[in-house]
């Protein structure tokens, strides 16, 4: 799915009214043509919003926001900065096959969600060497 596409059904699936683009523009502060704009990715200067707005619209759309940054081709700050604390774990990640990475994804973990436990794993991987030591 598109990020247009997909903040346009948010908006005509809110529970009380089917938001129209001007009043969603009117909640989170600019104009019915650049509502238009994003939902048909032909803004001025790229196909995306700011973070700042997508933020936003997450917020008035009652939307994740993480998701909406993701299909904005956008990498949420959280994302960003564990990546910056741990790039070695994130490489290793990167380097999977998909099927390596549907594999861990599926395994049973006894903490947490799936994925964070596959993510602790390749950190440790990443910061532990053969012996046990950290890096």
């Amino acid at each position: 799915m598109r990020f247009g596409e997909k903040i346009r059904d948010l908006r005509k699936s809110q529970d009380l009214t089917q938001l129209t683009q001007g009043e969603l523009g009117d909640l989170v502060g600019v104009t019915f043509a650049y509502i238009s704009k994003v939902k048909n990715e032909r803004l001025d200067f790229g196909d995306y919003p700011s973070e700042d707005l997508i933020c936003t619209l997450a917020i008035a759309l009652k939307a994740d926001e993480d998701d909406l940054m993701l299909l904005a081709k956008k990498i949420p700050g959280h994302i960003c900065q564990r990546v910056l604390e741990c790039p070695e774990a994130f490489r290793k990640f990167a380097d999977l096959s998909d099927e390596d990475v549907d594999r861990l994804l599926v395994q049973k973990c006894s903490k947490g969600g799936k994925l964070d436990c596959v993510l602790d794993s390749l950190w440790l991987d990443a910061t532990v060497d053969d012996s046990g030591n950290r890096r």
